[in-house]
């Protein structure tokens, strides 16, 4: 009975040992992290938020400009009850006038929208740098959730064959008469479970194959997509960082920095506009009979009587309160979560720590010591299940921490460092 019992459990052991990742085994197009990072930074998102930078800087050209001049061209003085007199168009009494127009912007008008514009325009450019950086991060989990979703059908799939080798051993063994049906039963209920979770983990993968792919673009193929093991190596952040220093450097604190600057200088456009334009104007007038050169000049001034604008300057400064007040908040909410991926980024990585030094070496321990225990007749099948069912569980959750780990330091580095050139 021993030695069937040990050539049962050799042929498991050999099975599982001669395990090839189910997805090693399709035509695969490997990824690489840097791949995955230089393709998020121009992908859909981003090139949204590009145009709107071009509209912003389009913007600053359209508010940098004068008024154009008015060109008048006129006739007048037509007598409808005497007539204009005989002979040609030269020569009837009809004044014909030709001038030019200029409205004289005062106040600093110009100037206050063009300075408005520019720095709307800034604000675009940063917001451009935070949708890249937000791009980046989204696209780096989706890569390390593709390589979890891979590592974890390696190991449902070694899980998997091992328990169909056992199942296969036991039916053997009742048909000899040296192992009860029942025992034979639980071994290929394990086996049909196996196989579920592992229908499960290759589902977990097309979803992770999808949802890297609509972050590349729409250009990127989703079957074969598979992850390259590029997994960052085990650091803590460090524990002195000036929090204060990364908030003011954040893109999104810098396009709130710039669109308080941009409706300030929108107040100032508004108040600009109590001060009345002036439109200057000549004209140069022919009447025969009188003058073939007659001079007109003109000035134009609007009376701002029982307005004085204020409906234009309470928005304005309402917008400007709203830009200091959404600055306070952005600076408020990008400390905290500079504090939180600071803390999942330490936390993340003490706990693969602990499971790559401690916890996962004593459960692949234990389980080589039921294996052995096993074979010799010392342990039951129910205990040698369960010390399977520890290990894949352990495995499974270090692989969890692992991924964790990648993505909190991944978000640590792209919101504390400058972004990698493309």
């Amino acid at each position: 009975m021993r030695i069937r019992q040990q050539a049962a459990c050799a042929a498991f052991f050999m099975g599982a040992m001669a395990i090839a990742p189910a997805w090693a085994q399709t035509s695969q197009r490997l990824l690489t992290l840097d791949e995955v990072l230089r393709a998020a930074r121009d992908n859909p998102d981003v090139m949204l938020s590009r145009q709107s930078l071009a509209a912003a800087r389009a913007d600053v050209l359209a508010a940098d400009h004068a008024p154009p001049p008015l060109l008048t061209a006129k006739s007048s003085t037509i007598d409808l009850q005497n007539g204009v007199g005989g002979g040609d168009i030269g020569r009837k009494r009809v004044d014909n006038s030709l001038g030019i127009d200029w409205t004289w912007e005062r106040g600093g008008k110009r100037s206050a929208r063009t300075t408005a514009a520019e720095r709307a325009a800034d604000a675009a450019l940063a917001d451009v740098d935070d949708v890249q950086v937000q791009q980046l991060i989204a696209a780096g989990s989706a890569f390390f959730d593709l390589l979890g979703a891979q590592e974890r059908i390696v190991e449902v799939n070694a899980v998997e064959r091992s328990a169909q080798q056992l199942s296969d051993a036991s039916a053997r063994r009742v048909q000899a008469g040296d192992l009860p049906a029942q025992e034979a039963a639980r071994t290929a209920i394990e086996a049909q479970r196996s196989r579920v979770d592992l229908r499960a983990a290759e589902l977990d993968r097309e979803r992770a194959q999808i949802s890297l792919t609509q972050l590349l673009g729409p250009g990127a193929a989703v079957r074969g997509l598979a992850a390259n093991a590029d997994w960052p190596a085990l650091t803590l952040p460090a524990g002195d960082t000036d929090l204060d220093a990364l908030v003011d450097a954040r893109s999104d604190v810098r396009a709130a920095q710039a669109r308080v600057a941009s409706t300030d200088a929108a107040l100032a456009a508004a108040q600009a506009q109590r001060s009345a334009d002036v439109v200057w104007g000549v004209s140069l007038d022919r009447y025969p009979g009188t003058s073939n050169r007659l001079l007109e000049v003109r000035a134009v001034v609007p009376l701002h009587w029982g307005y004085q604008f204020e409906g234009e300057i309470g928005r304005a400064q309402a917008v400007y309160t709203q830009a200091q007040d959404a600055l306070a908040r952005k600076r408020h909410d990008a400390k905290l979560e500079l504090q939180r991926l600071r803390d999942e980024a330490e936390a993340n990585a003490r706990r693969l720590q602990i499971f790559e030094k401690d916890i996962l070496a004593s459960a692949r321990q234990v389980a080589d010591n039921a294996e052995l225990a096993y074979r010799k007749g010392a342990m039951s099948l129910s205990d040698l299940l369960d010390a399977r069912r520890t290990l894949r569980a352990t495995q499974l959750d270090a692989i969890a921490a692992r991924v964790d780990h990648a993505k909190a330091a991944l978000a640590w580095r792209l919101r504390t460092q400058p972004m990698p050139t493309p």
